[in-house]
């Protein structure tokens, strides 16, 4: 029988800076949870919202895999490698961490509220040479169905880190439903609902819900309005 966990948008934790609103859905920075740290090899999951021409300035990670996907917006990425790229609604970032990197990254535009979710996911190799991506997504080819973004392989649709994590996005009609198959043995499912509603094994999920599922080989995701969504897949020992 699948096992699962809900999260309600209403139980994610607030950071406030006046510049900065960030929803954490699993414990980061100052925000400690020992009950909610993370969701397999998902580790971070945060919903950030940025003030005009605000942003983070130099900071480092490693051994990370670190994903941005920009909801609204305009974000100037810069990087210890030399990279300075602008990522929009409609794209993808990755950052394998690796050995150790710095970057820093702002709204790009003075004027308008930049948003974006920012995931991290537990690598699978430790101390990798760093590396960036970015890709442009064809936001049309997620309309009532499931369009990858993310993969373990560098040759397969989408960007690839680290990992043996898949990350779907789906942009559905009321009233459509679609089965979504794990990929791999001891995977679990993160879903988060960016809007609408939908329902997956008898739970309703509303707009900025998570909801986990695992020890399953499959589930279904009904639209019960027009909605959009994330799943990503991750395995659930790493």
């Amino acid at each position: 029988m699948a096992q699962t966990i809900y999260h309600p948008a209403a139980s994610r934790y607030l950071v406030d800076l006046g510049w900065l609103k960030s929803y954490h859905t699993f414990s980061f920075g100052n925000y400690y949870n020992p009950a909610i740290m993370n969701f397999g090899a998902l580790r971070v999951l945060n919903d950030d919202s940025l003030d005009g021409g605000k942003g983070f300035g130099d900071h480092p990670h490693d051994n990370m895999e670190i994903i941005s996907i920009p909801l609204s917006g305009d974000l100037k990425h810069q990087d210890s490698m030399d990279n300075v790229a602008v990522i929009s609604d409609g794209d993808i970032q990755v950052m394998s961490a690796g050995s150790g990197i710095f970057h820093q990254e702002h709204n790009d535009d003075e004027d308008e509220v930049a948003k974006l979710l920012q995931i991290w996911v537990y690598p699978n190799k430790r101390n990798v040479e760093p590396r960036y991506d970015q890709l442009s997504l064809d936001k049309a080819a997620r309309h009532n169905k499931l369009q990858q973004i993310l993969s373990p392989n560098a040759d397969d649709e989408g960007v690839w880190i680290y990992q043996n994590a898949w990350f779907h996005l789906g942009n559905f009609d009321k009233g459509l439903n679609v089965n979504y198959q794990l990929k791999a043995e001891g995977n679990g499912a993160y879903i988060f609902v960016i809007s609408g509603s939908v329902k997956i094994d008898g739970q309703v999920l509303n707009t900025r819900d998570g909801f986990g599922i695992w020890e399953t080989d499959e589930f279904t995701i009904e639209a019960l309005t027009d909605a959009e969504f994330l799943i990503m897949e991750v395995p659930m020992t790493f």
